[in-house]
């Protein structure tokens, strides 16, 4: 299947250091065209440039993730600045909320990073890749409060909600999460999403699909979702590689 836009991944992963350049060779010739790989605090943000920068079919992200904005230094929103700097970053990244694990940074601390990196994305005329998990309704009314333009990643919210985001602009990817068997929240917003605002993404190296649920997931795995999704919506995975790849170019201006 070729033309594949993995919209969010994390090739910085210590899990790719035994074989990360063999392994992005052998899946761009196999058809994968593009990859936004992601950061989660300064380093990996750092480490998601340097990839960019020596592949040009990866571009970045840069930004805090709710479970690392405890650990950020004051000066975080410069050192983000400094690395938008370069062509090859696309979009502020990953931020948002996570509400899960109750070791995560404290309720308000998690919303000023935030909305602090939503400010920076619109100074800096940068989509943003939003994180949201238990966090649903928070979440909703920070875009409503900023309106940014960008893509609420690994969707697990309701039909519901996933419409009222379509609404203020945003775009919604889905990944091989899926494809598991208590997916149906996910199931039944990947049917009503339309066509230009689907994103396909596999979080690497986390979220294989099923049947490879378990091992170290890489964008090759994103036929899977694709096929998942084709048979959500009543049409072919290649015209959802096809489309996916459309819009995630639009998004980040690429191609």
């Amino acid at each position: 299947m070729n033309g594949i836009f993995d919209s969010h991944a994390h090739y910085d992963d210590s899990r790719f250091d035994e074989d990360r350049e063999e392994l992005l060779s052998r899946i761009h010739g196999e058809g994968v065209e593009y990859i936004m790989t992601i950061g989660a605090d300064l380093a990996s943000s750092r480490r998601a440039l340097e990839l960019a920068e020596e592949h040009p079919f990866i571009y970045a992200a840069v930004g805090v993730h709710p479970e690392q904005c405890g650990e950020a230094p004051e000066h975080y929103r410069e050192e983000l600045s400094r690395m938008a700097a370069s062509p090859r970053v696309r979009a502020i990244g990953e931020i948002g909320l996570d509400y899960y694990w109750k070791e995560n940074p404290p309720k308000e601390l998690q919303h000023r990073y935030f909305e602090e990196q939503l400010i920076l994305a619109r100074e800096l005329d940068l989509p943003v890749i939003i994180h949201d998990r238990e966090a649903h309704a928070d979440t909703l009314e920070m875009i409503k409060r900023h309106r940014p333009r960008g893509v609420v990643h690994c969707y697990s919210g309701s039909a519901e909600t996933a419409l009222e985001l379509i609404k203020l602009g945003m775009y919604i990817g889905f990944t091989g999460a899926l494809t598991f068997k208590n997916a149906r929240r996910a199931v039944e917003a990947a049917a009503v999403v339309p066509d230009d605002r689907l994103l396909i993404e596999t979080d690497c190296p986390y979220m294989a699909p099923v049947p490879l649920r378990g091992k170290r997931c890489d964008s090759s795995m994103l036929s899977f979702v694709a096929e998942k999704l084709a048979e959500i919506r009543g049409t072919t995975p290649e015209e959802i590689v096809r489309l996916t790849a459309e819009n995630a170019k639009a998004l980040y201006g690429v191609g």
